[in-house]
């Protein structure tokens, strides 16, 4: 489906620039824009590269065991089913404290590995387990206890103090990781409804 809405979203642009004379700027726009996304993925590579190193250290060092242990209650909430000792929570603990420390560019390779884990447990390997679903929320909806990616941007355009928006960053997250993570068990309960009711 996803491959229709984007075939039907470059059609209806280049149709649009032919139409409008901006063919030239549309020329531009895709050689600037694949560049660009040659340079993500070598920036993203590297970031890989270099968390997922961090990571193994980090475990062999016992410090995703103390991380997992000082967030388990939490997690336990979440994913009540799920192992605390295991791998699977530790490479969740530490995508979750990646991003309250705000380190986006460090969960993403941590939410990765996280991921990989969990799709190892799935038993259907076709559709993501309940697991798979909150964590996905839990990473993209997560709580900013220190917004460090803002904070820099803010300070690259010039922010006197650009860790004021502290407090709002405080709410915002929390208010989307709460209706995040309801939406989400909500929904769950009700295709499981579902499925038992067939």
């Amino acid at each position: 489906m996803i491959n229709y809405i984007w075939a039907s979203m470059i059609i209806f642009s280049v149709i649009s620039a032919f139409f409008s004379g901006t063919a030239s700027e549309l020329s531009t726009a895709i050689i600037s824009s694949a560049s660009d996304a040659v340079s993500l993925c070598i920036r993203l590579g590297g970031t890989i590269c270099l968390w997922g190193g961090l990571m193994e250290i980090a475990e062999q060092a016992g410090l995703t065991g103390a991380v997992c242990k000082l967030l388990s209650p939490f997690l336990k909430i979440i994913f009540p089913k799920m192992d605390m000792k295991g791998q699977t929570a530790r490479a969740i603990s530490m995508n979750v404290t990646a991003n309250l420390l705000g380190l986006g560019n460090a969960a993403t390779p941590l939410g990765l590995e996280a991921m990989r884990r969990l799709q190892d447990e799935n038993p259907s390997k076709e559709k993501a387990s309940r697991d798979m679903i909150k964590f996905v929320v839990l990473n993209s909806a997560a709580f900013h206890l220190i917004p460090t990616t803002v904070a820099a941007m803010r300070q690259d355009y010039g922010s006197k103090n650009p860790f004021d928006i502290m407090p709002a960053s405080w709410i915002s997250s929390a208010c989307a990781l709460t209706v995040g993570l309801t939406a989400a068990i909500i929904f769950i309960k009700l295709s499981e409804g579902v499925k038992w009711k067939k």
